[in-house]
C-alpha cells in the first residue's frame, strides 16, 4: 500500500512556507491570464493551422479547433477547482498525490516532464522555422545545415534560444513576466492583423467543401505506426478529411491548446492563487479559443487548403505572400518569431515547477529544488532543463515533439477530471474557492473526449509515450520510491511507535 500512499492537501501546503523551498508571491489574475494567452498562442497557431488543414481536415480545420477547445475547456474547469483547492507548485502531480496517492502522482509527475520539456522544445524548433523566413535572403541566412533537424546537422537557432530562455528563468518569476506581458501584447497584434487584413483576401469559393470528402492518405500508408491508433483498434481503413479527418486533426492541433495547464503551475507564486488562478486559467483559454477559429477561417478562406504546403514551417505568412499582401507576411514572420519565445519560456517555466515540487517531495534528487538566494528561483533544475530543451530542440524535428506532447497532455487531463471527482468524495470539507459545476457530467466528458482524442493520435506516437512512460517505472522504483519524504516520515513514525 506505500504505493498509493498519499500527501495530504494540508501537509502540501505548509511545505510551501520552508525557507529553502519558498518561492516569492508575485503574480496577480492579470499576470496569469497573460501567462495563459502568452503560452497558448505559439506554434499552434503559427504553424499548425496550416499543415493540419492541408492533412487532415482542409477548411474544416476550424471545426478542429472548437473540439480540441471543448476538450480544454472541460479539463479546464476540472483544473480550475484543483488550482484553487492546493495552491501549490506542481499542478496536476500535486493535485494526484493529495488524491490518487505517491504511485499515480509520479506517473503524472513524469508525464507532466515530457508535456512541458517536449512542448518547449517543439516550440523552439518552431521559433527556428519562422526565424529563417525571416532572414532567408539577406546576409544573416542561416545555413541549412545549421536549421533543421531533420535536413541538416543541428537545428541551431532552437538550441540558442532554449539556452537564453533558461537565463530569463533563472532571474526572476517577474522578470519574466514583464518579457511576456511585451511579447504577447506583439502576438495578439499580429493575431489581430491576420484576422482584420485577411478577411479582404478570402473567398468564399475556398471553403467549398467546407469537410472535404473523406478519402485514404495519399501516400498509401496503412502500416500501424502511421495509423491513428483507433483505426489499429478496430480494423478501420485510415482516411483524411471528412468527419474522421477532423476528429484526427483535433487530436493533432491539441497541441495549439497545451500551455493553460502551466498557469496552474504558478499557483505557489501567486498571490490569493485561490481567486486569481481560476480566473487566469479560464481567461486565457476562452480568449485563445475564439481568435484560433478566426485565423483558421482566414487562413483557409485565403487559400485553398489544396494549395497549401503541408511541409511549410510559417503558413500563416506564406497565405499572405500568395495573395500578394507580401509585407503583411513579413509582419508575421517577426511577430512569430518574437512569440514563439515567450511560449518556450512558459513551458519550460512549466517543467521546472513540476520538477521542483517533485524534488522537495524527494522524488527527484533534493538539489533540484534548491531555491535561487537572490532571485527566488529554482535555479538548478532551470538550467538543466533548458540544456535538455536544447539539446532535445536541435536534433528532433517539430512534428515527432508535437504529437508527443499532445498524447502527454491529453493523458494528464484525464487524471485531473478524475481526480476531482475523487477529492470531492474523499475531502468534502476542504474549502474551494471555485467548485467545477456539474461536476459529475462536466469531468466525465473530458475524460471521454480526451481519451477519444488520444486514441487518433498515430502508433508511432503512442510507442513513444509509453517508452516514455516505462522509463519512469524504473526511476521511481529505483530511486524515487526509498527516497519519498513521504514515505521517510511514515517509517520514522513507525519506528518511534512502542511495541507491544
Amino acid at each position: 500500500m506505500s504505493l498509493f500512499r498519499t500527501k495530504s492537501v494540508e501537509q502540501s501546503i505548509a511545505e510551501t512556507e520552508e525557507p529553502a523551498h519558498q518561492l516569492k508571491k508575485n503574480l496577480g489574475a492579470l499576470d496569469l491570464t497573460i501567462f495563459g494567452v502568452g503560452v497558448i498562442i505559439g506554434a499552434g497557431i503559427f504553424v499548425y493551422t496550416g499543415q493540419v488543414a492541408a492533412t487532415n481536415s482542409g477548411p474544416a480545420i476550424a471545426i478542429s479547433f472548437a473540439i480540441a477547445g471543448l476538450a480544454c475547456a472541460l479539463a479546464a474547469l476540472c483544473y480550475a477547482e484543483f488550482a484553487s483547492t492546493v495552491p501549490v507548485a506542481g499542478s496536476a502531480y500535486t493535485f494526484s498525490y493529495a488524491t490518487f496517492g505517491e504511485l499515480i502522482a509520479w506517473i503524472i509527475g513524469w508525464d507532466l516532464v515530457l508535456e512541458f520539456t517536449v512542448g518547449a522544445s517543439a516550440l523552439a524548433a518552431g521559433f527556428s522555422g519562422y526565424l529563417q523566413n525571416v532572414l532567408d535572403g539577406t546576409p544573416l541566412e542561416i545555413p541549412a545545415s545549421l536549421g533543421s533537424a531533420s535536413d541538416g546537422v543541428v537545428n541551431l537557432p532552437a538550441v540558442l534560444i532554449s539556452l537564453l530562455v533558461a537565463g530569463v528563468l533563472i532571474g526572476g518569476i517577474k522578470l519574466s513576466s514583464r518579457v511576456n506581458q511585451i511579447v504577447v501584447a506583439i502576438k495578439l497584434t499580429v493575431v489581430g492583423l491576420v484576422i482584420v487584413v485577411g478577411i479582404a483576401y478570402i473567398k468564399t469559393a475556398n471553403y467549398s467543401p467546407f469537410i472535404p470528402e473523406s478519402r485514404p492518405p495519399s501516400g498509401g500508408e496503412d502500416s500501424f505506426w502511421k495509423t491513428p491508433l483507433i483505426s489499429s483498434l478496430f480494423g478501420l481503413d485510415p482516411a483524411v478529411y471528412g468527419i474522421g479527418g477532423v476528429i484526427a486533426g483535433a487530436a493533432i492541433v491539441f497541441f495549439a491548446f497545451i500551455g493553460f495547464d502551466v498557469v496552474a503551475t504558478t499557483a505557489e507564486e501567486t498571490r490569493n492563487p485561490q481567486k486569481n488562478v481560476p480566473i487566469g486559467i479560464l481567461s486565457s483559454l476562452a480568449i485563445v479559443t475564439v481568435l484560433y477559429i478566426a485565423v483558421s477561417l482566414v487562413v483557409t478562406g485565403m487559400q485553398s487548403y489544396t494549395d497549401i504546403d503541408p511541409e511549410d514551417s510559417a503558413p500563416l505568412a506564406t497565405a499572405f505572400d500568395a495573395a500578394g499582401v507580401e509585407w503583411i507576411g513579413n509582419i508575421i514572420a517577426v511577430g512569430a518569431t518574437i512569440g514563439l519565445t515567450v511560449v518556450v519560456l512558459i513551458l519550460m517555466m512549466g517543467q521546472t515547477r513540476v520538477a521542483f515540487a517533485m524534488a522537495r517531495d524527494g522524488l527527484l534528487p533534493p538539489a533540484l529544488a534548491k531555491v535561487h538566494p537572490r532571485y527566488g528561483t529554482p535555479h538548478v533544475i532551470t538550467a538543466i532543463t533548458g540544456v535538455g530543451v536544447a539539446i532535445m530542440s536541435g536534433f528532433v524535428d517539430f512534428e515527432t515533439l508535437g504529437d508527443l506532447v499532445s498524447i502527454g497532455t491529453l493523458f494528464a487531463f484525464v487524471l485531473v477530471s478524475i481526480g476531482v471527482l475523487v477529492l470531492r468524495r474523499t475531502r468534502p470539507d476542504l474549502p474551494r474557492a471555485f467548485r467545477t459545476p456539474a461536476v459529475g457530467l462536466v469531468a466525465s466528458l473530458s475524460v471521454l473526449l480526451c481519451v477519444y482524442l488520444m486514441l487518433n493520435l498515430i502508433g508511432e506516437t503512442w510507442v513513444r509515450f509509453l517508452i516514455w512512460m516505462a522509463l519512469g517505472f524504473v526511476v521511481y522504483f529505483g530511486y524515487s520510491r526509498r527516497h519519498s519524504r513521504v514515505g521517510l516520515r511514515a517509517a520514522e513514525a513507525g519506528a518511534r511507535e512502542p511495541t507491544a
